[in-house]
Protein backbone atom coordinates (compact mmCIF):
# COMPACT_ATOMS: atom_id res chain seq x y z
CA UNK A 1 0.00 0.00 0.00
CA UNK A 2 2.83 2.11 0.99
CA UNK A 3 4.65 1.93 -2.51
CA UNK A 4 1.25 2.15 -4.47
CA UNK A 5 0.59 5.42 -2.80
CA UNK A 6 4.02 6.84 -3.22
CA UNK A 7 3.90 6.39 -6.89
CA UNK A 8 0.55 7.50 -6.80
CA UNK A 9 1.28 10.80 -5.48
CA UNK A 10 4.19 11.32 -7.59
CA UNK A 11 1.74 10.55 -10.70
CA UNK A 12 -0.15 13.33 -9.66
CA UNK A 13 2.81 15.75 -9.10
CA UNK A 14 4.50 15.65 -5.48
CA UNK A 15 8.08 15.58 -5.68
CA UNK A 16 8.22 13.23 -2.76
CA UNK A 17 6.38 11.47 -0.21
CA UNK A 18 6.99 10.08 3.45
CA UNK A 19 5.30 8.90 6.21
CA UNK A 20 5.82 9.10 9.90
CA UNK A 21 3.24 8.72 13.18
CA UNK A 22 1.60 11.73 15.00
CA UNK A 23 3.41 11.39 18.52
CA UNK A 24 7.14 11.21 16.56
CA UNK A 25 7.67 14.49 17.38
CA UNK A 26 7.50 14.65 21.24
CA UNK A 27 9.93 17.36 21.94
CA UNK A 28 7.71 19.97 19.48
CA UNK A 29 5.56 21.44 22.53
CA UNK A 30 8.48 22.44 24.46
CA UNK A 31 10.08 24.01 21.74
CA UNK A 32 6.71 25.91 20.73
CA UNK A 33 6.38 26.92 24.24
CA UNK A 34 9.20 28.30 24.75
CA UNK A 35 8.94 30.20 21.97
CA UNK A 36 5.43 31.98 22.83
CA UNK A 37 7.05 32.21 26.50
CA UNK A 38 9.75 34.49 24.44
CA UNK A 39 7.22 36.61 22.57
CA UNK A 40 8.70 35.53 19.23
CA UNK A 41 5.58 35.13 17.82
CA UNK A 42 4.37 38.76 17.85
CA UNK A 43 1.18 39.20 16.74
CA UNK A 44 0.18 35.97 15.49
CA UNK A 45 -2.15 34.89 18.48
CA UNK A 46 -3.57 32.15 16.81
CA UNK A 47 -0.22 30.30 17.50
CA UNK A 48 -0.66 30.49 21.28
CA UNK A 49 -4.57 29.65 21.20
CA UNK A 50 -4.26 26.83 19.25
CA UNK A 51 -0.54 25.25 20.94
CA UNK A 52 -2.19 22.19 22.55
CA UNK A 53 -3.27 21.26 19.02
CA UNK A 54 -0.11 22.45 17.33
CA UNK A 55 2.35 21.16 20.00
CA UNK A 56 0.91 17.72 19.88
CA UNK A 57 -0.11 16.44 16.86
CA UNK A 58 -1.40 13.34 18.29
CA UNK A 59 -3.70 15.39 19.82
CA UNK A 60 -5.30 16.94 16.53
CA UNK A 61 -6.88 13.66 15.72
CA UNK A 62 -6.54 11.09 18.42
CA UNK A 63 -7.82 8.52 16.09
CA UNK A 64 -4.90 9.15 13.34
CA UNK A 65 -2.28 6.14 13.06
CA UNK A 66 0.01 7.57 10.20
CA UNK A 67 1.05 11.11 8.76
CA UNK A 68 1.85 11.00 5.33
CA UNK A 69 4.29 14.01 4.78
CA UNK A 70 4.12 15.25 0.50
CA UNK A 71 6.81 17.97 -1.12
CA UNK A 72 5.25 20.21 -3.30
CA UNK A 73 8.14 21.96 -5.58
CA UNK A 74 8.16 25.86 -6.71
CA UNK A 75 11.82 25.63 -7.91
CA UNK A 76 12.20 29.47 -9.58
CA UNK A 77 13.55 29.76 -12.49
CA UNK A 78 15.95 33.00 -11.69
CA UNK A 79 18.05 34.38 -8.58
CA UNK A 80 15.46 35.54 -6.37
CA UNK A 81 18.30 37.61 -4.77
CA UNK A 82 18.92 40.24 -8.05
CA UNK A 83 15.55 41.87 -7.64
CA UNK A 84 17.23 43.29 -4.25
CA UNK A 85 19.39 45.78 -6.45
CA UNK A 86 16.66 46.86 -8.68
CA UNK A 87 15.35 49.41 -6.07
CA UNK A 88 12.50 51.29 -7.40
CA UNK A 89 11.02 47.61 -8.11
CA UNK A 90 9.08 44.94 -5.78
CA UNK A 91 10.95 42.26 -4.46
CA UNK A 92 7.93 39.73 -3.61
CA UNK A 93 8.57 36.37 -2.44
CA UNK A 94 9.33 33.64 -5.25
CA UNK A 95 6.17 31.31 -4.02
CA UNK A 96 3.42 34.32 -4.54
CA UNK A 97 4.73 34.60 -7.90
CA UNK A 98 1.81 32.92 -9.57
CA UNK A 99 -1.65 31.18 -7.70
CA UNK A 100 -2.16 30.45 -3.77
CA UNK A 101 0.03 26.94 -3.09
CA UNK A 102 -3.06 26.77 -0.60
CA UNK A 103 -5.69 26.43 -3.25
CA UNK A 104 -3.34 24.20 -5.43
CA UNK A 105 -1.69 21.12 -3.38
CA UNK A 106 -5.01 21.40 -1.01
CA UNK A 107 -7.10 20.32 -3.89
CA UNK A 108 -3.75 17.79 -4.99
CA UNK A 109 -3.70 16.32 -1.22
CA UNK A 110 -7.62 15.49 -1.56
CA UNK A 111 -7.29 13.83 -5.27
CA UNK A 112 -4.33 10.95 -3.52
CA UNK A 113 -6.77 10.98 -0.41
CA UNK A 114 -9.34 9.69 -2.41
CA UNK A 115 -7.17 7.23 -4.22
CA UNK A 116 -6.08 6.35 -0.35
CA UNK A 117 -9.78 5.66 1.03
CA UNK A 118 -10.69 3.56 -2.54
CA UNK A 119 -7.80 1.33 -1.85
CA UNK A 120 -8.51 1.23 1.98
CA UNK A 121 -12.71 1.10 2.40
CA UNK A 122 -13.12 1.63 5.97
CA UNK A 123 -10.33 4.28 6.99
CA UNK A 124 -10.48 7.66 7.32
CA UNK A 125 -8.21 10.70 6.67
CA UNK A 126 -7.99 14.61 7.01
CA UNK A 127 -5.76 17.26 4.88
CA UNK A 128 -3.77 20.07 5.86
CA UNK A 129 -2.41 22.56 4.05
CA UNK A 130 -0.52 25.17 6.25
CA UNK A 131 -3.98 26.67 7.66
CA UNK A 132 -4.69 24.23 10.45
CA UNK A 133 -2.84 24.09 13.36
CA UNK A 134 -0.10 21.18 12.18
CA UNK A 135 3.66 21.52 12.71
CA UNK A 136 4.60 20.60 9.34
CA UNK A 137 8.06 21.16 9.42
CA UNK A 138 8.66 19.25 12.65
CA UNK A 139 6.55 16.41 10.85
CA UNK A 140 8.38 16.52 7.69
CA UNK A 141 11.67 16.05 9.30
CA UNK A 142 10.50 13.21 11.23
CA UNK A 143 9.11 11.71 8.32
CA UNK A 144 12.41 12.13 6.34
CA UNK A 145 11.71 14.53 4.11
CA UNK A 146 14.60 16.81 5.00
CA UNK A 147 15.42 18.86 8.14
CA UNK A 148 14.50 21.58 9.83
CA UNK A 149 17.76 24.47 8.91
CA UNK A 150 19.35 27.00 10.82
CA UNK A 151 16.81 29.11 9.26
CA UNK A 152 14.10 26.99 10.99
CA UNK A 153 12.96 26.31 7.61
CA UNK A 154 13.00 22.78 5.97
CA UNK A 155 15.54 22.06 3.69
CA UNK A 156 16.39 18.73 1.40
CA UNK A 157 19.75 17.02 -0.17
CA UNK A 158 17.66 16.09 -2.76
CA UNK A 159 15.00 18.89 -3.03
CA UNK A 160 16.87 21.92 -1.90
CA UNK A 161 14.51 24.61 -0.68
CA UNK A 162 12.30 25.04 -2.67
CA UNK A 163 8.87 23.50 -2.00
CA UNK A 164 5.48 23.42 0.16
CA UNK A 165 4.06 20.88 2.44
CA UNK A 166 1.19 19.26 2.70
CA UNK A 167 -0.67 16.25 5.17
CA UNK A 168 -2.49 13.53 5.25
CA UNK A 169 -3.36 12.44 8.56
CA UNK A 170 -4.90 8.89 7.90
CA UNK A 171 -6.30 6.27 10.49
CA UNK A 172 -4.46 3.45 7.95
CA UNK A 173 -1.32 2.73 9.93
CA UNK A 174 1.30 2.81 7.42
CA UNK A 175 5.40 1.88 8.17
CA UNK A 176 7.08 5.11 9.03
CA UNK A 177 10.06 6.28 7.64
CA UNK A 178 13.36 7.19 9.34
CA UNK A 179 13.37 10.54 10.57
CA UNK A 180 16.44 12.81 8.56
CA UNK A 181 18.98 14.24 10.43
CA UNK A 182 20.62 17.71 10.42
CA UNK A 183 23.42 18.64 7.36
CA UNK A 184 23.61 22.28 7.69
CA UNK A 185 27.09 21.60 9.55
CA UNK A 186 29.51 24.24 9.88
CA UNK A 187 27.36 26.65 7.54
CA UNK A 188 25.77 29.71 8.99
CA UNK A 189 24.80 31.65 5.20
CA UNK A 190 21.08 31.73 5.87
CA UNK A 191 22.12 33.21 9.39
CA UNK A 192 24.64 35.84 7.83
CA UNK A 193 22.65 37.18 5.07
CA UNK A 194 19.48 37.76 7.33
CA UNK A 195 19.02 41.73 6.81
CA UNK A 196 17.05 42.13 10.45
CA UNK A 197 19.01 39.80 12.05
CA UNK A 198 15.69 37.53 12.68
CA UNK A 199 17.80 34.47 14.41
CA UNK A 200 18.92 35.09 17.89
CA UNK A 201 20.75 31.98 17.48
CA UNK A 202 20.53 29.13 14.89
CA UNK A 203 17.80 27.21 14.54
CA UNK A 204 15.89 29.70 16.43
CA UNK A 205 14.09 32.30 14.67
CA UNK A 206 12.54 35.74 16.36
CA UNK A 207 9.48 36.12 14.19
CA UNK A 208 9.06 40.29 15.12
CA UNK A 209 12.48 40.76 13.47
CA UNK A 210 11.48 38.15 10.57
CA UNK A 211 10.41 40.13 6.88
CA UNK A 212 8.10 37.69 6.25
CA UNK A 213 5.93 38.01 9.10
CA UNK A 214 6.68 41.74 8.81
CA UNK A 215 5.41 42.37 5.16
CA UNK A 216 2.23 39.82 5.47
CA UNK A 217 1.42 39.26 9.23
CA UNK A 218 2.17 42.06 11.24
CA UNK A 219 -0.55 44.91 11.42
CA UNK A 220 -0.02 48.20 11.83
CA UNK A 221 3.75 50.74 11.98
CA UNK A 222 6.47 48.41 11.58
CA UNK A 223 8.86 49.93 13.89
CA UNK A 224 10.66 52.35 12.58
CA UNK A 225 14.63 51.23 13.34
CA UNK A 226 13.73 48.02 10.81
CA UNK A 227 11.92 49.99 7.75
CA UNK A 228 15.02 50.76 6.63
CA UNK A 229 16.40 47.15 6.57
CA UNK A 230 13.51 45.88 4.77
CA UNK A 231 15.07 47.38 1.49
CA UNK A 232 12.18 46.52 -1.34
CA UNK A 233 11.19 43.45 -0.09
CA UNK A 234 7.19 43.85 -0.19
CA UNK A 235 5.63 40.56 0.41
CA UNK A 236 8.01 37.81 2.12
CA UNK A 237 11.42 37.38 1.79
CA UNK A 238 13.70 34.86 0.26
CA UNK A 239 16.91 35.79 1.53
CA UNK A 240 18.05 32.70 3.71
CA UNK A 241 16.23 30.32 1.46
CA UNK A 242 17.98 31.64 -1.59
CA UNK A 243 21.43 31.29 0.02
CA UNK A 244 21.10 28.07 1.07
CA UNK A 245 24.17 25.66 -0.72
CA UNK A 246 21.94 22.74 -0.80
CA UNK A 247 19.79 24.51 -3.36
CA UNK A 248 22.86 23.21 -6.30
CA UNK A 249 20.37 20.02 -5.85
CA UNK A 250 17.47 21.92 -6.32
CA UNK A 251 14.71 19.97 -9.12
CA UNK A 252 13.27 22.29 -10.95
CA UNK A 253 9.03 22.03 -10.47
CA UNK A 254 6.83 21.26 -12.93
CA UNK A 255 3.52 22.65 -11.94
CA UNK A 256 3.24 25.90 -14.08
CA UNK A 257 0.75 28.04 -11.70
CA UNK A 258 3.55 29.09 -9.47
CA UNK A 259 5.35 30.88 -11.70
CA UNK A 260 2.82 33.29 -12.43
CA UNK A 261 3.34 36.93 -14.14
CA UNK A 262 3.72 38.78 -10.66
CA UNK A 263 7.42 39.67 -11.58
CA UNK A 264 9.00 42.81 -10.15
CA UNK A 265 7.04 45.60 -10.76
CA UNK A 266 7.59 49.54 -10.30
CA UNK A 267 6.90 50.31 -7.11
CA UNK A 268 5.27 53.94 -8.70
CA UNK A 269 2.49 51.48 -9.91
CA UNK A 270 1.97 49.86 -7.08
CA UNK A 271 1.44 52.04 -4.43
CA UNK A 272 -1.61 54.15 -6.65
CA UNK A 273 -3.75 50.83 -6.65
CA UNK A 274 -7.10 51.57 -4.58
CA UNK A 275 -8.66 48.95 -2.94
CA UNK A 276 -10.37 47.53 -6.19
CA UNK A 277 -7.22 47.84 -7.98
CA UNK A 278 -5.42 45.58 -5.46
CA UNK A 279 -8.13 42.89 -5.55
CA UNK A 280 -8.61 42.73 -9.20
CA UNK A 281 -4.44 42.49 -9.71
CA UNK A 282 -3.78 40.04 -7.06
CA UNK A 283 -7.10 38.01 -7.50
CA UNK A 284 -5.90 33.89 -6.63
CA UNK A 285 -3.08 34.99 -5.51
CA UNK A 286 -1.36 34.26 -1.77
CA UNK A 287 -0.88 38.53 -1.96
CA UNK A 288 -4.48 39.37 -1.71
CA UNK A 289 -5.62 37.93 2.00
CA UNK A 290 -3.01 41.00 3.33
CA UNK A 291 -5.31 43.90 1.99
CA UNK A 292 -4.35 46.44 -0.16
CA UNK A 293 -3.70 48.54 3.11
CA UNK A 294 -0.64 46.36 4.48
CA UNK A 295 0.29 46.00 1.14
CA UNK A 296 0.40 49.49 -0.07
CA UNK A 297 2.29 50.20 3.68
CA UNK A 298 5.08 48.13 2.73
CA UNK A 299 5.08 49.42 -0.95
CA UNK A 300 5.73 52.73 0.84
CA UNK A 301 8.30 51.78 2.58
CA UNK A 302 10.36 50.38 -0.23
CA UNK A 303 10.10 53.69 -1.66
CA UNK A 304 11.24 55.47 1.30
CA UNK A 305 14.52 52.41 0.97
CA UNK A 306 14.60 53.28 -2.52
CA UNK A 307 16.92 56.38 -2.54
CA UNK A 308 14.64 57.76 -5.65
CA UNK A 309 13.93 61.38 -5.55
CA UNK A 310 11.25 60.74 -8.51
CA UNK A 311 9.13 58.74 -6.18
CA UNK A 312 8.79 61.30 -3.32
CA UNK A 313 5.54 62.85 -4.64
CA UNK A 314 4.20 59.08 -5.11
CA UNK A 315 4.75 59.41 -1.35
CA UNK A 316 3.53 62.36 -0.89
CA UNK A 317 0.08 61.83 -2.57
CA UNK A 318 -0.45 59.13 0.23
CA UNK A 319 0.18 61.07 3.57
CA UNK A 320 -3.32 61.62 3.88
CA UNK A 321 -4.49 58.09 3.03
CA UNK A 322 -7.92 57.01 5.07
CA UNK A 323 -5.53 54.17 6.37
CA UNK A 324 -3.54 55.55 9.63
CA UNK A 325 -0.97 53.49 8.80
CA UNK A 326 -0.60 53.72 4.95
CA UNK A 327 -0.66 57.55 5.58
CA UNK A 328 2.13 57.06 8.49
CA UNK A 329 4.43 54.89 6.01
CA UNK A 330 3.44 57.57 3.06
CA UNK A 331 5.53 60.67 5.19
CA UNK A 332 7.85 58.48 6.75
CA UNK A 333 9.00 57.34 2.62
CA UNK A 334 8.42 61.01 2.01
CA UNK A 335 10.94 62.47 4.58
CA UNK A 336 13.57 59.51 4.35
CA UNK A 337 14.00 60.43 0.17
CA UNK A 338 14.10 64.13 1.52
CA UNK A 339 17.05 63.39 4.11
CA UNK A 340 18.40 59.48 3.87
CA UNK A 341 19.75 59.97 7.08
CA UNK A 342 16.48 59.68 8.77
Amino acid sequence: MKRALDATAQEMGFARMRVTTPDAVPQVAGRLQGFLDAGRHGQMGWMAERSHWRGDPAALWPEARSVVMLAELYTPDHDPLAVLDARDRAAISVYAHGRDYHDIVKKRLKRLGRWLLEQAPGEAIKVFVDTAPVMEKPLAQAAGLGWQGKHTNLLSRELGSWFFLGAIFTTLALPPDAPESEHCGSCTACLDICPTDAFPAPFQLDARRCISYLTIEHAGPVDPGLRALMGNRIYGCDDCLAVCPWNKFAQAGSEMRYRGTVGAPPLEELARLDDAGFRARFSGSPIKRIGRDRFVRNVLYAIGNSGEARLRPVAQDLAGDADATVADAARWAAQRLADPAR
